[in-house]
Formats: structure tokens, sequence, C-alpha cells
């Protein structure tokens, strides 16, 4: 018997060590690596453009909630002034004019303030320790308006003219139109704000993705040349990018949520103390709601969009000027 080499023609076609022949080799390296110095540059990029984006939103959302509050703290209250009037007893026609408006349907509270009282309210124009009794000072009488209630204001002031004629109604409409159109100004000068900082973050995210993806132009350039097709480049540079996106969007507003939550709970420790007071007449109860964290939600999915579709148009940019 003789001794020969063995060749691959002497292994057995069911040996299960024999290789097949159309099998291709396999690379585990992706094609868009996952780290790069590019790559972490643009979800830097992302945090911060999200972050910025995400609070012009919350102040937008803030604005508009305490405008609102305004709005209703004061269309629920209305004033009658009743002068002093010579001949009149002034005390016998307040208590007439609290007694027509107490009871009025659709009023829930009346308070008529005192001498004294209607008197503290002139201290920050004229200072205080005047002699006042001289002075022909207002009394004032506070009407509260019951909630979801629509009184006849008209038919009120007709009737508090009516029983005594010094007395006058003032509803602060005048005063509620100011506050509805400065609030209106303030919401779309926020919206403004929000409008640029969004397309600041576009173009950011935009020329990020460029550069990050102009670090890759070799290996696009080399795919292109064996062959693969351009939806096949543009499609991993995509879902890379993407991820990207997603990731710097969720730790600009991830942070931007947990800062709103932290304000929100520092709001309400304080609240009851002077300085919690102060904020919360301006501020409502300083929170967002569950619009406010849906739009910064919503700003992540779109700027995790836009980095995608950004390298996506890049890629296939950079195909066409390849020969």
């Amino acid at each position: 018997m003789s001794m020969t080499d063995p060749t691959l023609a002497d292994v057995p076609d069911d040996d299960p060590t024999a290789a097949p022949q159309d099998e291709r080799p396999r690379f585990e390296t992706p094609i868009v690596p996952k780290s790069t110095i590019a790559g972490h540059a643009l979800v830097a990029v992302v945090a911060i453009m999200t972050f910025l984006a995400s609070l012009t939103t919350g102040a937008v959302m803030l604005v508009r909630s305490a405008a609102s509050d305004w709005q209703a703290e004061v269309a629920r209250e209305v004033t009658i002034q009743v002068r002093p009037v010579t001949g009149r007893d002034i005390e016998a026609d307040v208590a007439k004019a609290a007694e027509v408006a107490r009871n009025f349907p659709g009023i829930a509270d009346v308070r008529p303030y005192s001498k004294e009282e209607s008197a503290r309210l002139l201290e920050p124009w004229l200072g205080s320790g005047l002699p006042l009794d001289d002075l022909p000072v207002p009394r004032i009488i506070v009407v509260r308006i019951a909630a979801g209630a629509t009184p006849d204001l008209v038919q009120l002031r007709a009737l508090l003219v009516a029983q005594v004629p010094s007395a006058t109604l003032d509803d602060h409409r005048s005063f509620v139109e100011r506050m509805r159109a400065m609030a209106q100004a303030a919401f779309l000068g926020g919206l403004a704000v929000l409008v640029l900082v969004l397309a600041a973050t576009v173009l950011s995210v935009t020329f990020a993705t460029r550069g990050a993806i102009a670090s890759n132009r070799p290996v696009v350039e080399v795919l292109h040349l064996i062959g693969a097709k351009k939806n096949f480049i543009a499609g991993h540079f995509q879902r890379r990018f993407l991820g990207f996106g997603l990731q710097g969007g969720l730790i600009g507003g991830g942070a931007a949520i947990a800062l709103f939550g932290l304000i929100e709970l520092a709001s309400r420790r304080f609240l009851g103390t002077a300085v919690g007071d102060q904020f919360t007449a301006l501020f409502g109860t300083f929170s967002i709601g569950l619009l406010g964290y849906a739009a910064v939600l919503g700003q992540i999915a779109l700027i995790a969009l836009v980095t995608a579709v950004a390298s996506r148009h890049t890629v296939n940019r950079t195909l066409e000027t390849i020969q």
C-alpha cells in the first residue's frame, strides 16, 4: 500500500469539517465605526442643542400657564368703588352696595374694605403716615364671582347706580385685555426664540453630521468602488447616526426634564413662604405639565430624525462626487 498525501479530493463530501466552496468571508467590523471622535462630538452637539431647545420649550410653557392663571384670577373678581359724597353716609352706602352685590346671582363672596384698608392701598403712591381724612378716598368692595358662573355685570352695574348713586363697578376688562395682549406677546416671543433654537439645532446637527461623514469618506469610497449600492451604504450610515442622534437627544432632553422636575419639587418645598408665594404669583406652580414633557420628548425624536436624514443626504451627496 503506497502512502500518499491527503488532498481535498480525498475528503468525503459529507465530512462536517469540510468548508463549503461558496462560503464567503464574514467581517465582524461594522461599516460605520461605533466609537469615533466625530461620533462623540456629534453626540455632544446634539445633547447641548436638545438641552437648550428643551429649556426654551419649558419657558414657553411656563409663560403660557402663568398668563392663563393670571387672566383667570383677575376675571373672577370685580371691584365696587363707593365715593364719599357730601350729604350721604358713606358707611350706609358701602353696606347697601355690598348687600346688592351679595344678593346678585353668580356672586360667591363680597368683602368690603374698611377705611384704613382702603387708605393703605394708596401708600405705595402717597407714602405712609400722611393724613388722609380730608381726602375723598373711595371705599373698595371686592366681589368674587362663583366658579363657572357668568353673572350679568351690566345688570349689576345698573342696580348699583339705582340704589347707590355714588357706587361704580369696575370689571377690570381693560386690564384683562392688556394682560391678554402682554401674555400673547410673551408667548409669541417665546415661540420665536424656540424656532430660532430649533433652527440652530438643525444647522448644528447637519454640519456636525457632515463632519462625521467626511471622516468616513474613505469607507464610503471603497464600498462604492467595489459595487455596493447607494441605498445600502446610506442605510448603514443613517442607522448609525440615528443612534447618535437618539443618544445625544436623550442626554440633553433627559437633563432638561430632570432640571424641570427638580425646580418643581423645590417650588413645592418653599410653598407657603414669602419667596415661594412670589414665585407662585409669577409662574404658577412652576410646572410645565404633561404637555411640556411631551413636547420635550417630541423634540428628542425630531432631532434624532434630523440627524439620520442629514447623514443620509450627506452620504448621497458624497457618492455623487465619486467618479
